[in-house]
């Protein structure tokens, strides 16, 4: 009996490649929707070379654009071990409970359970377990009423590790989508960071439905894939949370067959999180660790805003299973020769 050929998924070796230095974004745009925009026909692999500020020209009235309003909060901070003046890098992940974080620390080899941290006169943190992922978990000790306005004033963005500059002031605005309010990100969802105002209106202008929703990205992004055989690989679990409007909408544009447009692969991730049947989504929060990789078949997916990402990265995966690995490895050649800017405050792709 014949029962066809299954799609085996790609070997992470075939997303190997090399990105030349000088291509890699050391800083933003000086304009946030002025940035090149690569149109990529996903079916023919067919391209256009636009400018960011473009994209309004492919919208239809009724589409919907869903963006993810996560808050990068400056998560890296520098602290000194208590009775040796040691300089330690404390990088946030995120607050487990009530003044109770998990971190990474620099140099982690020197930071141990019992070790006492202090960031000035009246913050100071206890180091009180190791967790599985090589970080640490910090209680935190404060004369003041919070904690958030110190890692404010104090704290610097969290740059991806392929920004070798250090990290400056100017980063807490740029490294920032226009419409971030939900604070919990160590990392910003880049392909949002090239709409503006002026853009975001023009988009509106044309009715189109502009939804959020929330999925807080941690340092798993930038986590490699350390096996061949992509179905071994597990995800970080990030928290994400999908309104009742912003579902409902997706849901009336599907049943309409307007196009939903997703703004990145955290978007994405958080959407195809929620499917419950067919083509609809429902309201939920919570934590999720999908990997999308090709062969996949998106269910909420019709038009993906994405930047250009590391090789062999699990983002780039997701772009692949959206179009295909030959499509897109020919896609990112092209921006090789036609100079485009990489990875976070890099230049951007719209697939069709």
């Amino acid at each position: 009996m014949f029962f066809g050929t299954v799609e085996r998924p790609p070997r992470l070796s075939e997303f190997e490649f090399e990105i030349p230095e000088n291509l890699i974004a050391q800083n933003p745009a000086k304009t946030r929707d002025a940035c090149k925009l690569m149109i990529v026909d996903r079916e023919t692999g067919d391209l256009q070379h636009k400018k960011f500020s473009d994209i309004v020209d492919y919208f239809n009235k009724g589409d919907v654009l869903v963006l993810n309003n996560t808050k990068v909060f400056p998560a890296r901070l520098y602290a000194t071990k208590d009775k040796s003046d040691a300089k330690v890098e404390v990088f946030l992940l995120r607050e487990l409970e009530n003044d109770l974080w998990e971190a990474m620390v620099k140099p982690a080899r020197k930071v141990r359970i019992g070790n006492k941290l202090v960031f000035d006169k009246n913050i100071s943190c206890d180091v009180i377990d190791n967790t599985v992922s090589g970080g640490r978990v910090l209680r935190f000790e404060y004369n003041t009423e919070s904690l958030y306005p110190f890692i404010d004033k104090k704290g610097l963005s969290p740059l991806p590790p392929y920004i070798t500059r250090e990290s400056t002031p100017l980063d807490k605005t740029n490294y920032q989508t226009i419409y971030a309010t939900e604070r919990g990100s160590v990392a910003a969802p880049t392909a949002g960071l090239h709409f503006s105002d002026k853009l975001i209106k023009k988009i509106k202008d044309k009715g189109v439905h502009i939804v959020y929703i929330t999925l807080h990205i941690g340092l798993g992004t930038f986590r490699p894939i350390l096996v061949e055989d992509l179905t071994r690989h597990h995800m970080d679990s990030e928290y994400y949370d999908i309104p009742i409007e912003t579902a409902d909408i997706i849901n009336k544009a599907k049943a309409k067959k307007k196009k939903v447009w997703t703004v990145g692969t955290s978007t994405n991730r958080a959407l195809e999180t929620v499917v419950v049947s067919g083509f609809q989504i429902t309201s939920k929060r919570g934590w999720t660790d999908k990997f999308i990789y090709p062969p996949y078949k998106f269910k909420m997916c019709d038009r993906l805003i994405t930047n250009f990402h590391q090789p062999k990265s699990t983002l780039m995966m997701l772009v692949a299973a959206f179009s295909s690995k030959d499509i897109v490895l020919d896609a990112y050649q092209e921006a090789i020769k036609k100079k485009y800017r990489f990875y976070s405050y890099g230049d951007s792709m719209l697939l069709l």
